[in-house]
């Protein structure tokens, strides 16, 4: 199996849409909106650590897709 390279942001999550979570990357102050299928498990101010492959979107905001996406800190 080929290993693969990925790529981590952290954020603070701004918004839970359909399609995923729009995130303030914390190095950038950037909006991002991350495509992924467990937005549901987030709210607004919590911390997250996006793993993707590094590809990202030339949009506004920029997209990326989540590999891994746990939290690191709840928004208390």
């Amino acid at each position: 199996m080929e290993a693969v390279d990925t790529v981590c942001l952290i954020g603070r999550v701004l918004e839970r849409c359909p399609q995923g979570l729009l995130l303030c990357d914390c190095c950038t102050g950037q909006r991002v909106m991350v495509r992924t299928d467990q937005a549901c498990r987030f709210c607004p101010g919590d911390l997250v650590r996006v793993a993707y492959s590094g590809a990202m979107t030339r949009s506004l905001p920029p997209q990326i897709t989540a590999l891994e996406i746990p939290c690191v800190c709840g928004r208390n």
